[in-house]
């Protein structure tokens, strides 16, 4: 087992976190365990807790780097100098992000925070920076709504994107009789804007 001289409390920090993260895409949430950490780093739970509050604070940190991610990969898509392309793009982005990285991006909406805690200023600061990235595009499909508008259609739009890709990847598109989980998520968002459009 390492000494914890052998690390500063930044690296120990570091070490839990990409072990849990091995643990999270190869095993699932559900498999995360402190213990488990600790033998993965070959230091005590003791040594965890000793950069980390709880379980509950690695978790949101897992998550935090998982939407740093995502963010990343949505901000390197080429922009078509057309807004509901650019919107299209973005959906089939996330849809393909959650697919390669499904563990993860379930972690993200799996694991709940104890009633009597509240989300960290930090971490809905990442989720805004996510929807941030569609918003900006509805504020140029009209110029008939307002910022705060754009912001709600965004966001209601995205929740629908977000069941696709929930339906799609816990293998329940077929009951609906929906195989083709790009055109549809295309099709939502084009229904979607074209609506949002003639309002």
């Amino acid at each position: 087992m390492a000494r914890r001289s052998e690390h500063s409390q930044q690296e120990i920090k570091e070490m839990v976190l990409k072990a849990a993260e091995s643990i999270v895409i190869d095993e699932g949430f559900a498999e995360l365990k402190v213990r488990k950490v600790a033998m993965e780093i070959g230091y005590t739970v003791g040594s965890i807790y000793m950069v980390f509050d709880n379980l509950a604070d690695l978790v949101m940190q897992l998550k935090g780097r998982t939407l740093d991610d995502m963010t990343e990969q949505l901000k390197l898509l080429p922009k078509q100098g057309n807004a509901k392309q650019n919107i299209i793009t973005l959906a089939i982005a996330y849809q393909t992000f959650a697919c390669q990285n499904f563990n993860r991006w379930s972690m993200l909406f799996e694991h709940r925070l104890p009633e009597h805690e509240v989300v960290p200023a930090w971490y809905q600061e990442k989720v805004n920076l996510v929807f941030s990235l569609v918003e900006l595009q509805f504020l140029g499909l009209t110029s008939a709504a307002n910022e705060e508008q754009s912001k709600w259609a965004a966001r209601a739009l995205w929740s629908g994107v977000h069941g696709i890709c929930i339906l799609s990847l816990s293998g329940r598109m077929d009951l609906l009789g929906m195989r083709r989980i790009e055109e549809t998520v295309v099709l939502l968002v084009e229904n979607f804007i074209k609506g949002w459009q003639m309002r």
